[in-house]
């Protein structure tokens, strides 16, 4: 508006289509996207035949027919990760983002800040910009949250209020942003007794559980383990003599195998580099 001594003389009113503030949101998303918010990995990627991996593969493909959240459990190194991308690329939203943030790997307030955004001069360090946060940059998509019974009480309220309204609020902000996301959590923790031990809101629990998809440890698989171990070989250019493989297949088929898919990973690789020590 245009004033002069106190009188409006004129105005100018911009109207915008709602079809053009939605292609730019769109644009907004799939910048993100390309700025590496995506899911690499499909189940065909995922490797095994044993009966335990192909249950676990036709189970989260019926989970990823669906829009509710999914609560993946298993220990360390089984690959839960490679299941959640694999649902995301399955799903409605897989040419949405895939934004992935591990629980457990920074402190409380950096999490926070990372998952919720935060207004500028929200707090000390703070971009004079602001920042988004990842749930609104997971917006339409899937947010994955590793080690989600790493979460402190108080981001484990947060996410609730997520969860039950879909707004999120940056920190140091007033405005509500509202999400359409799908929450994929995965955790190698008991979350059941979690809760019942109070170390873990059951109300949240409940709201993440709404599908429950185990991952089998790898001493479970058979032989997968063996076509595991020679694939992870050839990435690597190597391939043993019958003699030495059938040894050391002897061992990895006996070995329990703690570390999962990640330790047996690791075996490879020393495997490769001293094999082609030996014949260089």
């Amino acid at each position: 508006a245009t004033h002069l001594d106190d009188q409006v003389i004129g105005a100018i009113l911009t109207i915008q289509s709602a079809t053009d503030i939605q292609q730019k949101e769109y644009e907004i998303r799939r910048k993100n996207k390309l700025a590496g918010h995506c899911a690499k990995y499909s189940f065909d990627q995922i490797i095994g035949n044993s009966p335990a991996i192909v249950q676990a593969k036709e189970q989260a493909q019926l989970f990823a027919a669906t829009d509710s959240n999914i609560l993946i459990s298993g220990p360390t190194g089984a690959g839960k990760e490679l299941f959640a991308q694999g649902i995301h690329n399955a799903s409605r939203r897989r040419s949405r983002p895939f934004v992935a943030i591990n629980c457990a790997a920074l402190p409380e307030s950096v999490l926070e800040s990372e998952l919720f955004g935060y207004e500028p001069g929200a707090f000390t360090g703070a971009k004079k910009e602001g920042k988004a946060g990842l749930f609104e940059l997971a917006h339409n998509g899937t947010i994955f949250l590793d080690e989600i019974g790493e979460l402190s009480m108080p981001l484990q309220t947060r996410l609730l209020r997520v969860l039950q309204e879909r707004e999120v609020m940056r920190i140091g902000g007033s405005r509500l942003f509202s999400i359409d996301i799908r929450v994929i959590s995965a955790t190698n923790q008991d979350l059941k007794r979690n809760s019942e031990e109070k170390t873990f809101r059951m109300d949240l629990y409940y709201r993440l559980n709404v599908f429950n998809l185990v991952i089998p440890p790898l001493r479970r698989r058979g032989n997968d383990v063996e076509h595991l171990f020679q694939l992870f070989l050839r990435n690597h250019n190597v391939s043993l003599p019958k003699e030495e493989h059938e040894k050391l297949y002897a061992y990895i088929s006996s070995y329990s195998w703690p570390g999962n898919i990640r330790e047996l990973q690791n075996v490879a690789e020393r495997v490769a580099h001293l094999t082609s020590l030996q014949q260089s």
